[in-house]
């Protein structure tokens, strides 16, 4: 698919720096900066958090019964190395 644009001249005297230092076509540097454009726009995924985790869940098995309540008190125990 082919796209024409306007540009100042200005513009179009970096583009042709850009390209003739990187050793491209002007055409591959217009290519790039509008990849990285679209990039840095794109919009994120309406997914749900849990979604995005839920192969991750219930797959580890730490033994203690009430990690997540008390996890805190676990955590310094085994900084502290008292862990049971």
């Amino acid at each position: 698919m082919q796209l024409t644009i306007r540009m100042p001249d200005e513009n179009m005297l970096k583009i042709e720096y850009i390209a003739k230092k990187m050793g491209l076509k002007k055409s591959d540097v217009a290519r790039m900066a509008i990849k990285a454009f679209l990039d840095q726009h794109d919009e994120p995924s309406v997914e749900r958090p849990y979604a995005k985790v839920e192969n991750l869940l219930g797959i580890a098995e730490s033994g203690l019964s009430d990690l997540g309540y008390s996890h805190r008190e676990h955590l310094i125990e085994k900084i502290k190395g008292t862990q049971k």
